[in-house]
């Protein structure tokens, strides 16, 4: 099985197929990752928030830390220069490893500058602490603003994505600024398999609904992260690579009228609806 790889402003590669790892917590956290990990999966997104560092660096224990893009995210209550620094290196310590290969501001501050925030993201990348930067739940105006500012490429914007929410414009200009889309949220948590047309063409392709939504998101050039915490299921999302939609299949899911957001973050709403 070959993961593609995304080509990112900063020079790496990321591969398009991810495992989230939210609310992976304790033994039943490691198993999760572990099982992802024994499978294939080569690229795993955490987060300062998600408070299971421990269990990520429990399951990527017998890799190669090489053969591992690891992604994690800082609050935004962090976002000042210092506190972002130290906020990296314990995450650094938690997760037991001397680098990250991408690390995410998780949602903008209203009142932390950007300047200062990009300002120690490119310190991160000069100690080489990090490799790539990249933001989460950014609007495109948002991240305009952030691309002039920041004194390194900015490589990702992790956004929540899937059929029943399709942010066009942004993964559009996103991909016109070579900045990656990742999308979080791939499955809607589980609202796609409510989809009439995703159903529809999980008859027609003999896949399930979790699939074609996973298959439509690579067609659109997407990082997936899904997650699961059954071992079918992960299995089941990886199961997305050697077949394709026709275009006919991809322009009825572009055509889903829903709009559903699933994530809102108090203090912050500044979405694009």
């Amino acid at each position: 099985m070959h993961i593609p790889n995304i080509e990112l402003a900063s020079g790496h590669q990321m591969p398009q197929v991810g495992f989230g790892t939210w609310r992976l917590w304790g033994g039943e956290g490691i198993a999760a990752i572990s099982a992802a990990l024994a499978m294939g999966y080569r690229h795993l997104d955490t987060a300062d928030v998600y408070e299971n560092h421990a269990e990520v660096a429990n399951a990527m224990s017998g890799y190669d830390r090489a053969d591992i893009f690891l992604t994690s995210k800082v609050r935004a209550d962090d976002l000042k220069h210092e506190d972002l620094i130290a906020t990296c290196e314990r995450n650094l310590t938690e997760l037991r490893t001397e680098y990250l290969d991408m690390y995410l501001i998780h949602w903008p501050s209203p009142t932390i500058p950007m300047e200062e925030s990009f300002g120690a993201l490119a310190e991160l990348v000069e100690r080489g602490l990090v490799r790539s930067i990249g933001v989460s739940n950014f609007t495109q105006a948002r991240l305009a603003t952030a691309l002039a500012i920041s004194p390194v490429s900015i490589s990702n914007n992790q956004v929540e994505l899937h059929p029943l929410l399709y942010q066009r414009e942004l993964v559009d200009f996103c991909q016109a600024s070579e900045v990656a889309a990742t999308a979080y949220c791939p499955l809607a948590r589980g609202a796609v398999y409510d989809s009439d047309v995703i159903g529809q063409i999980a008859d027609e392709t003999g896949h399930t609904c979790a699939q074609v939504s996973l298959r439509w998101l690579l067609h659109k050039g997407v990082i997936i992260i899904p997650r699961s915490r059954d071992a079918g299921h992960i299995e089941e999302n990886l199961d997305v690579l050697d077949w394709d939609l026709s275009a006919e299949q991809v322009a009825r899911i572009d055509a889903i009228p829903e709009h559903t957001r699933l994530v809102r973050n108090a203090g912050y709403d500044e979405f694009e609806d």
